[in-house]
């Protein structure tokens, strides 16, 4: 009985190691700059984890056997602190990360004396430990409200605003996910008809700190709110839509819904002006 107790013991043991995700960001001697080639495995990483129902992320900086007990701990919570701002720069949702803590030294394990240097470049790190929901919790769906097309074929006043509910952004990208593209095709042929509508074009990002903008994974430039309202500006104009009678610009996150963080990768139409077109 006892070891029947132990083995089922071990395979939830096994089980549980199963669905922990992990990834380690490896350093510089001294630094706590993500290094180029380490920035490119941690976005590679935060794609495949951007489709998890997570529970939660600790991030653990570390630092070689050099250095003093103080030193150290600075340096391992400034490589900590420097991953959690990759996350926030990239549209990653903050409130999961319960965690980011500088561990201070990695005590060296000799093997060989030879592998020393890179036995401590291994230690020079900051792990990454993903927990997600398992299974995946049941998505409440959010009540239904008015269809933009319906409502903006209706009457109109300068200062109305709609929020285009079904046009999701790929995360920390600027182009829409698949099923955006026909509700933006229908929104297109609207706006085409409706010739007196005169509109400015408002993109949002979510999950960054301080109100700023985040990085658009394709440019590496801080312009993401500017480059969804200008994805859908160049849409909209292609589809035939005048742009003497539209604007764009990024809102940055300056006005977060409180919800989902996928809901604030938004755009918005606000209706600048209703009147007949000049001849």
């Amino acid at each position: 009985m006892k070891k029947l107790i132990v083995l089922l013991f071990l395979i939830s043991q096994f089980v549980c190691a199963q669905k922990e995700l992990t990834h380690e960001v490896y350093f510089e001697t001294d630094k706590y700059d993500v290094p180029e080639t380490e920035h490119s495995r941690l976005l590679m990483f935060l794609s495949k984890i951007e489709g998890l129902d997570i529970e939660k992320i600790s991030i653990y900086g570390f630092c070689d056997d050099r250095g003093s007990d103080d030193y150290n701990l600075v340096l391992s919570q400034q490589r900590a602190n420097s991953i959690k701002e990759i996350f926030s720069n990239n549209e990653f949702d903050e409130s999961v990360i319960t965690n980011v803590d500088g561990k201070g030294e990695v005590l060296l394990k000799l093997v060989k004396e030879e592998d020393i240097n890179k036995i401590r470049g291994l230690n020079r790190k900051v792990q990454i430990i993903v927990h997600p929901y398992d299974p995946p919790r049941v998505v409440v769906e959010e009540p239904k409200k008015q269809d933009v097309k319906d409502a903006l074929k209706g009457e109109l006043k300068a200062g109305d605003k709609f929020t285009l509910d079904n046009i999701l952004f790929k995360t920390g990208y600027s182009y829409l996910l698949p099923e955006s593209v026909k509700t933006l095709e229908d929104i297109a042929k609207v706006l085409v008809e409706r010739d007196d509508i005169y509109f400015t074009i408002q993109g949002h990002v979510c999950c960054t700190q301080n109100s700023r903008d985040a990085i658009d994974r394709r440019t590496k430039k801080r312009n993401l709110s500017v480059a969804r309202a200008k994805y859908i500006y160049d849409y909209l104009a292609k589809k035939g839509v005048d742009k003497r009678r539209m604007k764009y610009v990024g809102m940055r996150r300056k006005f977060p819904l409180g919800g989902e963080p996928k809901y604030d990768r938004r755009v918005e139409i606000l209706v600048t002006y209703v009147g007949g077109q000049d001849n």
